[in-house]
């Protein structure tokens, strides 16, 4: 198949987009075969990159899908057909400048262009094009070199494969892809793509238990975190995690801090108490932000990463936080030293990692984003040694091999309807039960051969949420089909009879396999589940939460 190169460079200081395998500045190795292309670049003096990417016609069929992996944790990731729109960030000048912010960091807008035409849609990492039960996946293999995305024009048969080399200056030998090509079914590609990663030992566990935040959010405090711990006694057979969310800390950044008003007896002493119920104990820390009224960044403003002169705001969440660079050798060691008290000192078992997109927003060093971002996770998997890592608000690719567990979905919402925002596209990462339900559902086939999926949290309390009855059974059945993490928020101790009853069966994760999953219309879904050999359906409208077929 004709391969067409289009490479943007500066070499000299003198920007040069060429389409050559070959001239007076570098040379391309390729392998092209059946099942595996590669591409490395061989400098032959000092080159700074722009762009890099091919491009070739596929013919699409007219019921093909195309599958676009969302660029992180919270990123919508589902299946396509040639007439979807994929959006990007919302650019409309009347939206608050702060929240285009916000969204166009957590997203992949800095990364790819989205055309918002229809058929005109992009992957990251892999993807897939699905025709039935036939299967036909593109991976990649060299992401610790660069992210690498995959875009598609449907109706005009274009398929181009691109490193987001931006900022990267090569002067060695650089490999730009490594792709492999499998076709079969569903799990027959991904079983052999998958297999390819070194993954830890632990993606094919599981954790179920408790984390705090979806209830109190940062209000929490020694008395409600005992309550609730006590209050999974009448389930503890099905618990085997107990993990505090953010809000322990007085400021984000200053995580060693004390906090006397709302933890007196400190961190160490709830680990004890958690273990104590036979439980692991889980924390939550967002390693490289620090709350623009942190300690740390007011002490040490040499220690956060700079974009056009000033410290990169890294999410507006907090009131805005700023990004510790992991390559300053002082920063870097004040991040060991956390995780050393964290998990040495204080004992916890295992941390739940976010925000962690916001180390690699800007290209910078001689490395492009992807690059950071890689050496980011390692540095981290590194800290946390043999400890539990799950990752949250990470892009996906440089969390394979690393996190024993991953947020494979945004946050879910208290109202099961949503805000304003689920209703006028602000980006794709914007929290959402029903982004959430469809994330699990897509990116099912991470768990248990990347790293045990976190689909975010369930609910089953009456208070302080808006949810039916209906939409809480639906996105705890979601959460226990396609997760291997199953969390819920709430104080069970105020559960009553059928509720307690409720969340024993859904700790309990179900040894049901998901035979298939596709959209019937933009909101309604059906599942096709295999129960110890007997297919089973298991439809539902996403939209309105309500269950049709199934329970």
């Amino acid at each position: 198949m004709s391969k067409k190169y289009v490479i943007s460079y500066k070499c000299n200081g003198v920007s040069i987009v060429s389409n050559d395998i070959e001239n007076d500045h570098y040379s391309l190795e390729i392998v092209d075969t059946a099942e595996k292309y590669a591409v490395k670049l061989n400098p032959k003096c000092d080159i700074e990159m722009v762009d890099f990417y091919v491009e070739f016609p596929y013919e699409f069929k007219a019921d093909d899908l195309f599958f676009g992996a969302g660029y992180q944790s919270w990123t919508y990731t589902k299946e396509y057909n040639r007439n979807d729109v994929m959006k990007g960030t919302i650019k409309l000048s009347h939206i608050h400048p702060f929240l285009r912010h916000y969204a166009s960091i957590t997203s992949d807008d800095r990364i790819v262009e989205y055309s918002e035409k229809p058929g005109e849609l992009h992957s990251h990492g892999y993807t897939y094009i699905r025709n039935g039960e036939k299967m036909k996946l593109w991976g990649s293999l060299s992401e610790k070199t660069g992210y690498t995305y995959f875009k598609v024009k449907m109706n005009e048969n274009y398929f181009s494969i691109h490193k987001d080399a931006l900022g990267k200056y090569v002067n060695e030998p650089w490999q730009v892809f490594d792709i492999v090509y499998f076709e079969g079914t569903y799990d027959e590609v991904f079983d052999k793509y998958f297999e390819l990663f070194d993954m830890p030992a632990t993606r094919t566990g599981a954790m179920s238990g408790y984390t705090s935040w979806y209830n109190y959010f940062q209000k929490i405090d020694e008395s409600i975190i005992l309550r609730d711990l006590n209050g999974l006694d009448p389930v503890k057979d099905e618990v085997s995690i107990f993990q505090i969310d953010d809000g322990y800390e007085p400021f984000v950044g200053d995580w060693l801090d004390p906090c006397p008003e709302k933890f007196p007896h400190g961190m160490k002493y709830i680990a004890d108490k958690v273990h104590a119920k036979g439980y692991k104990a889980g924390i939550w820390i967002a390693p490289f932000s620090c709350q623009r009224v942190s300690r740390v960044a007011k002490e040490h403003p040499d220690w956060l990463i700079k974009e056009n002169g000033k410290p990169q705001l890294g999410c507006i969440a907090w009131g805005g936080a700023y990004t510790l660079d992991f390559y300053n050798e002082e920063a870097r060691a004040y991040i060991k030293k956390v995780f050393d008290v964290v998990l040495n000192e204080w004992g916890y078992d295992m941390v739940k990692l976010d925000f962690l997109y916001s180390e690699c927003v800007i290209p910078r060093n001689g490395k492009c984003r992807g690059e950071i971002m890689y050496e980011a996770m390692q540095f981290l998997r590194e800290c946390v040694g043999d400890k539990l890592l799950l990752g949250c608000g990470v892009p996906m690719s440089a969390a394979i091999g690393v996190c024993d567990a991953c947020r494979i979905s945004c946050d879910v919402d208290l109202t099961y309807k949503g805000k304003i925002y689920n209703h006028i596209h602000v980006s794709n990462e914007m929290l959402s039960a029903q982004s959430a339900i469809n994330n699990s559902i897509f990116r099912r086939h991470l768990n248990g051969r990347v790293f045990m999926n976190d689909p975010d949290v369930f609910f089953l309390r009456n208070d302080n949420l808006k949810f039916t009855l209906e939409q809480k059974k639906l996105l705890a059945r979601i959460n226990n089909l396609c997760g291997n993490v199953l969390f819920v928020s709430d104080n069970a101790g105020a559960y009553d009879a059928e509720q307690m009853a409720m969340l024993k069966k859904y700790l309990k994760k179900t040894d049901e396999k998901i035979v298939s999953a596709e959209r019937l219309n933009p909101d309604v879904i059906k599942i096709v589940i295999d129960e110890n050999g007997t297919k089973k359906d298991f439809v539902f409208n996403i939209k309105l939460g309500r269950i049709m077929i199934g329970e």
